[in-house]
């Protein structure tokens, strides 16, 4: 092109020295101005080729520096934007002039980055333009929206199988990363972390909060009323554990018999006369399986006069009986046996690990309007169906975190997570749902006026329901848990509907790595079809929370 211009402009002035006629004359006039609007188009086609990389260089640039910009001083805004430029502009025929990245939070929170290149002209220097200066602007504009996610995550021993806890650790992270990544400043996003399985736990220190209730956890298992050890008021110190045999749906646990084995009752020390039960793997009290009681029984000795008489006359004797004595002598001699009264002592509520279970009635539901498990009615004093009951379930999942940007820890509570326990996906529904209003331990953040909330819930669950309070035995699937969640028979009544109803959008992910039918239950629960996936590849979650994220995400190029 240098040796073309370089002839061209020879001729030229050959044309110019020429007196052998007007028409060389008047061509030499003539072919300044053609050779310059000529030249002018290839010119000006380089320089739109620049243009665009400019435009793509800003944009790309701008969604690099959005990340950091709020925490950023003037001078760092400049350096750091420049640099982020300087690394993506690839066009060596354009000089960079300047670079002027600018933030402002005024009327939510905008970075305007702008920029201005020279490009040297090949053609066009003919007629005296040496240069051309081009100039762009990119905008990446956060908007006054801002958002709230609680994260509902499936922790029960199902997600130890086929890899679903360990890609779901790294898949929540990148999420919490992208979510923070969305925020221009703290407060714009928000996110919930709310591990479930049967049960939720909010926390063993709230033992002392009034929204608890201890109806169930200061009872005498039911069971246990019904269905006493034929020997039962004999049993006592010493005595074999009345339930080792399973004969009744219960063992003796462990605790709180110190030293003792299981099989034998405390005859002496801080336990002495303890039975402790506990349920077996049969399930026979279904709304109490994994759990230790939270209570033991208090062997009392009665009266002698009350006690059971064994033996009498000459040849009396306490053979074959536990904590028997004889007294007289001859044909006035008498064995008795000791008997008990067993008073059902509870535990004390410090002992508590936080879990709590479904709320309503011990043995049913709350019926309609009420519905407290499908709801987030604030827990009255007055009605212990509102409150939340605390179980002691030996599988309680990992502790629940209220709304936070604190984006550390919240990651380092994701690693912290573990797969233990039986299947309740409308627990961690309404207490993912709870966690974007408030209520018991968990508090919500202040709404400041002028933005607008975006509030969203995403449940991911490996399997179907199992177990609630009062329905399922853990191990197949129950469509009485299922109905409290999405209820088909009454137009989708339950806890997904209600969400829904106040303004919540629910994304659900069902990881079927089993063969299992597609999740019927999750996909009707979402708030709309693009908002449901079943993956069968563990791994295939990392890519479905970033669509989920951007999709939630309020950042975007406004220009």
């Amino acid at each position: 092109m240098h040796k073309f211009i370089a002839k061209l402009r020879l001729r030229l002035r050959e044309f110019s020295r020429a007196r052998d006629g007007n028409v060389a004359v008047i061509f030499a006039i003539a072919i300044v101005p053609i050779v310059g609007f000529a030249g002018a188009a290839v010119d000006y086609s380089h320089a739109g080729a620049v243009r665009n990389a400019l435009q793509s260089a800003l944009d790309a640039s701008a969604l690099m520096l959005s990340k950091d910009a709020a925490t950023l001083t003037e001078s760092e805004l400049k350096t750091k934007g420049t640099a982020y430029f300087n690394a993506v502009f690839n066009k060596p025929t354009a000089q960079v002039v300047d670079i002027a990245p600018v933030y402002t939070s005024t009327g939510g929170s905008t970075l305007t980055m702008n920029g201005t290149v020279k490009v040297k002209t090949d053609f066009m220097g003919i007629i005296g333009i040496k240069e051309i200066t081009l100039g762009s602007t990119a905008v990446v504009k956060w908007g006054t929206s801002r958002v709230r996610v609680a994260l509902v995550l499936d922790t029960t021993g199902s997600m130890a199988s086929d890899g679903k806890m360990d890609a779901l650790k790294p898949a929540a992270k990148n999420l919490l990363t992208q979510l923070e990544s969305a925020a221009s400043k703290d407060g714009d996003v928000y996110v919930s972390i709310v591990p479930f399985s049967k049960n939720v736990n909010l926390g063993a220190t709230n033992y002392n909060a009034d929204w608890i209730d201890w109806t169930d956890w200061e009872s005498e298992p039911n069971n246990l009323k019904t269905s006493k050890p034929s020997n039962w008021d004999v049993v006592g110190p010493g005595s074999d554990c009345p339930f080792s045999n399973y004969s009744h749906g219960f063992s003796c646990a462990a605790s709180p018999t110190g030293t003792s084995t299981v099989w034998t009752i405390p005859s002496s020390g801080t336990y002495a006369g303890y039975i402790c039960p506990s349920a077996d793997t049969g399930a026979k009290d279904s709304t109490k399986i994994g759990v230790q009681y939270n209570g033991c029984y208090t062997s009392v000795a009665k009266a002698n006069s009350q006690w059971k008489t064994v033996s009498t006359g000459n040849n009396a004797s306490c053979d074959g009986y536990s904590n028997c004595s004889c007294s007289g002598n001859g044909s006035n001699k008498v064995c008795k046996q000791t008997t008990y009264d067993h008073v059902w002592t509870v535990n004390n509520r410090s002992t508590w690990n936080g879990c709590v279970t479904d709320r309503g009635g011990s043995t049913a539901p709350s019926p309609s309007p009420d519905s407290y498990d499908q709801k987030v009615t604030a827990p009255s004093l007055a009605i212990a169906e509102s409150k939340f009951p605390a179980e002691q379930n030996s599988y309680c999942s990992p502790a629940v975190t209220g709304l936070s940007y604190n984006w550390t820890t919240m990651k380092a509570q994701i690693d912290a997570l573990y797969p233990l326990g039986a299947t309740n996906q409308p627990i961690g529904l309404v207490w993912g749902w709870q966690s974007l209003v408030g209520g018991g331990p968990l508090t919500v953040p202040a709404k400041e006026a002028g933005y607008t909330y975006n509030e969203y819930i995403i449940l991911m669950s490996d399997g179907l329901n199992t177990l609630d309070r009062w329905y399922g035995n853990g191990s197949s699937t129950n469509t009485s848990v299922d109905s409290r969640m999405y209820d088909s028979s009454k137009s989708g009544a339950g806890t997904c509907a209600n969400i829904k109803a106040s303004g919540i959008t629910i994304y659900t992910i069902h990881v079927n790595t089993d063969g299992d039918p597609q999740s019927t239950l999750l996909k009707n629960c979402a708030s709309s079809a693009d908002k449901f996936w079943m993956i069968t590849s563990p791994n295939d979650l990392k890519e479905v929370f970033k669509k989920i994220g951007t999709d939630m995400s309020q950042l975007r190029i406004a220009q």
